[in-house]
């Protein structure tokens, strides 16, 4: 039903920034909520950033607040994560996630959503 594509990984010295993208096709207006979970090999995916239509409510993880950016286009169910200040521990496979209308605790659990893009790496050397 909604494909997502990630663009913007890359390799990137600490200090520095990415900026990584995501659009939705297919089904749009089924979307209420994008984000972004990012996984290290043989770890759980971790929860980054999500933003929430209805009043453009935005939620980080504490790891990256303050450096993190998330936002979206105001016309297409796009999202962006401007990341700043990037740091070895940065350095994962990172994925754009959409679903519908979703809680506040709902939001940062990689089980509630249902579409899953196809990742994107980004390495953040010391």
């Amino acid at each position: 039903q909604v494909q997502l594509k990630e663009s913007g990984g890359g390799l990137v010295q600490a200090g520095g920034s990415l900026r990584l993208s995501c659009t939705a096709s297919g089904r749009k207006f089924s979307i209420y909520t994008m984000g972004w979970f990012r996984q290290v090999p043989g770890k759980e995916r971790e929860f980054v950033a999500a933003i929430s239509w209805t009043y453009s409510s935005t939620y980080y993880a504490d790891s990256v607040k303050g450096r993190f950016t998330i936002s979206r286009d105001g016309a297409e169910k796009t999202v962006y994560l401007q990341m700043n200040s990037l740091i070895p521990e940065d350095t994962a496979v990172y994925y754009c996630v959409a679903d519908g209308p979703m809680t506040g605790a709902t939001i940062r659990s990689a089980n509630g959503y249902r579409y899953w893009g196809q990742g994107t790496q980004v390495t953040v050397s010391s």
